[in-house]
């Protein structure tokens, strides 16, 4: 125990050391609340989806709608992200996001909400989310001092499936005993929060001057030749694209398995959904308190086999009980996979491109789960909601043996100096 306790006790101090930076101490406060706001609509949404059509291929579509639009404005973001303050870039969008919250609850308090309209508002939070995730990436590194980047990487992906965990358990709670509308106006009174604390953030950094006289286009595509050129980004990008693709819509789908598969109805999926979000929040604890890249490439891909093998066994159970413990690891291997990554790439890229490449990340993280959504919810109008997710799973598993075969050249290029 006293070997240990040394241990535990420099985890721990990795993590304080990170909330000791001023601006992300505000930050992580402000984007926690904000968060818990989002996931709490993302099930309100997704449940509204489902009441309005009890339709797989629907689900699909509107989660489509919202992540979507990251695929085709993320090298547009990216480069704004580079050129621009990052920080106003967030408020405005909080801002538009507000507005899009508040126009669900009023339609939906006063009956007028379809699943055409729901689509159409989706898309609208699809294209707002597409100018936000890439300042909000490329962000972090300005707010902490850089050998505390590792640990506030990992702590806000812990931040953001806290969030996970506690947003589905207040949506089931205001859905069951509330309504869908009460949900949605709750997340609007988040993002004021997250407002006030953008304004509190005072940064000194700013984008590279000479960033700003380059030709647009020709700014937007050197990212993605920056990326194909580096030997270990690149092969990183491969995995969180077949990561992305083949398992992470698995999410959007749990409407359908709440109420289809395993008929608990709205409390049902509130645990399906937090269940998943409360293994990765302990997968992101422990990897906040890692403190350091060493070692990152191997438990990247160690995980990526984890994640494919507990939701194979997820779509295999016919018990509720059993699907909440497989859906936890699946939860726990999600987001080591992803902070383990995400962490390989902040620390690798150069500063004057992390606009450019994490915008290409974000179109990765949101625009993969929306095709692969899409695909699964159609596959699964005709062939039931467990075969088209236990068929990514095992595509998933295909790419860890690919990535297994590359594992120490990969390893070299971002732990090898």
């Amino acid at each position: 125990m006293t070997v240990g306790a040394p241990a535990a006790s420099s985890r721990f101090h990795n993590i304080v050391r990170a909330l000791g930076n001023r601006n992300y101490r505000i930050y992580a406060t402000g984007n926690f609340i904000s968060l818990c706001g989002t996931w709490l609509q993302r099930i309100a949404v997704g449940w509204l989806a489902w009441q309005l059509t009890h339709s797989a291929a629907w689900l699909g579509l509107v989660s489509f709608a919202d992540l979507f639009p990251t695929v085709i404005l993320s090298p547009i973001a990216g480069t704004l992200a580079d050129r621009r303050d990052r920080v106003a870039m967030i408020r405005s969008t909080q801002f538009l996001a507000m507005g899009q919250a508040i126009t669900l609850a009023a339609m939906t308090y006063a009956d007028l909400m379809t699943i055409g309209w729901l689509f159409v508002l989706s898309l609208a939070m699809g294209i707002v989310n597409a100018f936000n995730q890439p300042a909000r990436l490329a962000l972090i590194p300005s707010l902490v001092d850089r050998p505390d980047l590792a640990s506030a990487v990992a702590l806000n992906s812990t931040i953001f499936n806290s969030a996970r965990f506690l947003g589905p358990a207040a949506a089931g709670f205001l859905i069951a005993h509330g309504s869908v509308a009460l949900a949605f106006a709750v997340n609007a009174a988040s993002y004021t929060v997250f407002y006030a604390a953008l304004l509190r953030i005072k940064l000194t950094d700013l984008p590279p001057t000479g960033a700003r006289r380059r030709n647009f286009l020709e700014d937007s595509l050197e990212g993605y030749g920056y990326v194909a050129r580096h030997a270990g980004i690149g092969p990183m990008m491969v995995l969180l694209t077949a990561t992305a693709l083949c398992t992470r819509g698995f999410t959007e789908l749990l409407p359908g398995f709440a109420d289809a598969v395993f008929g608990r109805g709205a409390q049902g999926l509130a645990w399906l959904t937090a269940t998943t979000g409360l293994g990765a929040m302990v997968g992101g604890v422990l990897m906040a308190s890692r403190g350091e890249p060493a070692g990152l490439t191997r438990l990247v891909i160690a995980n990526l086999l984890v994640m494919s093998l507990a939701l194979i066994a997820f779509t295999a159970t016919t018990s509720y009980w059993l699907a909440l413990a497989c859906l936890f690891v699946a939860g726990f291997s999600l987001v080591v996979n992803g902070i383990g990554a995400q962490t390989l790439i902040q620390t690798a890229v150069d500063s004057a491109m992390r606009g450019r490449v994490m915008s290409l990340y974000g179109m990765i993280f949101r625009g993969g789960p929306a095709l692969g959504t899409l695909i699964m919810g159609s596959a699964a109008s005709q062939v039931g909601l467990r075969l088209p997710v236990a068929t990514g799973a095992l595509l998933c598993a295909g790419f860890w043996l690919w990535a297994r075969l590359r594992q120490n050249r990969i390893a070299a290029s971002f732990e090898g100096s």
